[in-house]
């Protein structure tokens, strides 16, 4: 009897974590092969309740999907994901994804150009680098979404 009221204790207490992984919002990564970085930012939205796929592709192919998927060259960084029709290139917070979902603009995404230090899946060490977010809208303009500050 013990056995049986621990384990029904036990399931009791994973049902919120079974929740949040029933709820995870998919998303879809295209980064090169092993960059530690993108492997970072992925685990970065997993804590955030994204289900990431990362799909590997050759350099060339890369800069052909982000172009396809309408990245203006200046905001462009090292890995691209598509997520519920929206564009995230680059080291976007996974609260910044959320939100865009949620208020669900017309534009094509979002993105951090570069790879800032600080920034999610590049946080090595205490050195942050201050960064925009910016929202690209469909005609390729931009406006800063949201900004982070360095140290």
């Amino acid at each position: 009897m013990r056995k049986l009221l621990t384990a029904v204790t036990t399931a009791i207490a994973l049902l919120p974590a079974v929740e949040v992984l029933a709820k995870a919002t998919p998303i879809d990564v295209r980064k090169t092969n092993g960059c530690g970085c993108c492997i970072a930012w992925m685990e970065h939205l997993k804590e955030n309740g994204f289900a990431p796929t990362g799909q590997d592709m050759f350099g060339g192919a890369l800069v052909r999907f982000k172009l396809d998927n309408a990245v203006p060259q200046p905001l462009v960084s090292c890995h691209t994901a598509l997520v519920d029709g929206y564009v995230i290139e680059g080291h976007v917070p996974g609260s910044d994804i959320r939100r865009l979902l949620e208020e669900r603009p017309e534009a094509v995404g979002l993105a951090v150009p570069e790879m800032p230090l600080g920034s999610p899946g590049m946080d090595f060490g205490q050195r942050r680098e201050a960064y925009d977010v910016f929202l690209i809208r469909d005609d390729g303009s931009t406006e800063v979404f949201a900004s982070y500050n360095g140290n």
